[in-house]
């Protein structure tokens, strides 16, 4: 018997990289899959926004272990397109028992030489989406009386700073201060909340010029040059971490194996954010 089975899980940012991870290994572990994501391109975003064919490939990849799943297009900032997309996946599912608030941009830029729009966008999706996917989730959780878990996506820049993502290490900081009141005021409904802090991933937002050139201060540098100096700043000695070393954590928030856990920041970043780390040899 999987670890999540008979639940159901709904994801954002569910048609490509970390949430498309998400959405197979809960999958695999038993549950079936409410998933969203957007198909216009997000102006502000370096990374062009998921496809069509990025959420195809994502359900075929839910159906091929036999597990059921509902994607429709959606962006995170439109209260009624998610609450309508959950409406119809709690009456086809009968139910709603895991929340991946993982949907999310990003963007470069000091943080006095952001223009408004930019700022503001990063805010609008990164911090008050996720606050959104909390609200249109959270009565179908109470009212079903069963508890649940909710997970939001913060990152290493929700535990630090990074230079030249200001306005993203403010979203990430908030998405951890929502989660903790939430984790308080859903304790009473047996409803967990946590965050997960995600280092150097090897998705589209990571593994893009403008990173590696954002991780090295180097303009023109490669992937093999940013490994390079990322692996020097990390404790252990890998450039990237696989999308699925976060899938591991939300399964295990989103499994009984965490039934006492919540307001928790769990961080998956090979010891990026480590104050110190020991230079490898």
């Amino acid at each position: 018997m999987g670890r999540v089975e008979g639940k159901v899980a709904f994801i954002t940012g569910a048609a490509r990289g970390q949430g498309r991870a998400h959405a197979v290994r809960l999958a695999q572990e038993g549950a079936d899959i409410i998933a969203i994501d957007v198909e216009d391109q997000v102006e502000t975003s370096f990374v062009p926004t998921a496809s069509a064919a990025d959420m195809a490939e994502t359900v075929k990849l839910v159906e091929d272990l036999d597990r059921r799943i509902l994607a429709r297009t959606a962006d995170v900032r439109d209260l009624a397109a998610m609450q309508a997309v959950v409406d119809e996946g709690v009456a086809e599912f009968g139910g709603l028992d895991i929340v991946c608030a993982n949907a999310g941009i990003a963007s470069l830029g000091a943080v006095w030489e952001l223009p408004e729009h930019q700022w503001q966008e990063m805010i609008d999706i990164n911090l008050t989406g996720v606050w959104k996917t909390a609200k249109v989730a959270i009565p179908a959780m109470i009212e079903q009386g069963r508890g649940g878990s909710i997970i939001l996506t913060s990152s290493v820049a929700g535990v630090v700073a990074l230079p030249n993502l200001g306005h993203y290490v403010a979203a990430k900081h908030g998405v951890v201060g929502l989660m903790r009141s939430l984790a308080v005021e859903l304790a009473p409904h047996a409803i967990r909340c946590n965050t997960v802090h995600p280092g150097t991933i090897d998705t589209p937002i990571v593994a893009h010029q403008a990173m590696y050139e954002l991780l090295t201060g180097t303009p023109g540098a490669d992937r093999e040059y940013a490994a390079q100096n990322v692996m020097a700043i990390n404790a252990l000695k890998i450039p990237w971490l696989e999308a699925v070393d976060i899938s591991n954590a939300v399964l295990y928030f989103a499994s009984d194996e965490s039934r006492y856990v919540t307001g928790n920041t769990h961080v998956v970043d090979a010891g990026m954010s480590f104050p110190f780390t020991i230079p490898h040899a």
